[in-house]
């Protein structure tokens, strides 16, 4: 690290070494059988402001965390892939005031295939403490059903949505899976999950494994590896909900 980057992580330290940053996991679906932790529910209790990707899930999960205030009561702070700068510095305002935040994801692990990263590197540029909670992550959780190579593996996010892209995408995953022995990870819109499927079978080589892991820890979980050609002779696609994709080429 530079002198001068030094100097910017801990220049407002002693403003805001009282504050913490908690990153608070929430379930991954409406019925999920993901049980909190007593660490997370005892953090939860007592902050009374959260920065919250949408206020109405937010809400949501506070109630379902058993949050023993009033809801109305909790300050929840938007943040989420549209924020600008303002809305930055209104996240980071309490913290640097001393009063500890909860950054509270829509489903999973904050900052993992979700906004709220510019908000962490912020924190950490002002010395705020950033402490990481215990939670589900469908990311995790899909490659550990999976079958698939967990020692090397790679979360690459959405693909490309247009078609000549997307199928460049995949031919490209596909490759550095082979060549590396490499889990290739990503997910998509649920009402893209079947058109990114499509596109999984007509793309890559029957020997390819595929893990489709569709509402995680929720009651229609379903998960299931099989290769290519099997997949194709199924003639059955993901359903509209959170899925998670994992490719490995052999």
């Amino acid at each position: 690290m530079h002198n001068n980057e030094a100097r910017d992580c801990g220049a407002h330290q002693n403003a805001a070494k009282m504050a913490s940053l908690f990153l608070i996991p929430a379930p991954l679906s409406d019925n999920s059988t993901t049980i909190a932790t007593p660490a997370l529910l005892d953090v939860v209790h007592r902050l009374q402001v959260f920065v919250v990707e949408n206020a109405k899930s937010a809400r949501a999960t506070l109630k379902r965390y058993g949050y023993p205030r009033p809801l109305a009561e909790a300050r929840l702070l938007a943040l989420n892939e549209h924020a600008r700068a303002a809305d930055l510095e209104a996240a980071l305002a309490p913290l640097l005031a001393g009063t500890d935040v909860g950054l509270l994801s829509d489903a999973g692990c904050p900052a993992v295939a979700d906004p709220g990263a510019d908000l962490i590197r912020l924190a950490h540029q002002h010395g705020v403490h950033v402490v990481p909670l215990v939670g589900p992550s469908s990311i995790l959780l899909a490659l550990m059903a999976s079958g698939l190579n967990g020692q090397r593996f790679r979360f690459c996010g959405y693909l490309p949505v247009e078609g000549a892209a997307r199928q460049a995408a995949i031919n490209a995953l596909e490759e550095r899976s082979r060549r590396d022995d490499e889990t290739q990870i990503f997910i998509e819109t649920p009402y893209r999950n079947a058109t990114l499927f499509a596109a999984l079978l007509e793309a890559c080589q029957p020997t390819t494994l595929l893990c489709v892991a569709t509402d995680i820890t929720g009651a229609q979980q379903s998960i299931r590896t099989c290769s290519i050609r099997d997949w194709r002779a199924q003639g059955i696609e993901p359903q509209r909900l959170p899925t998670v994709f994992l490719l490995l080429s052999r």
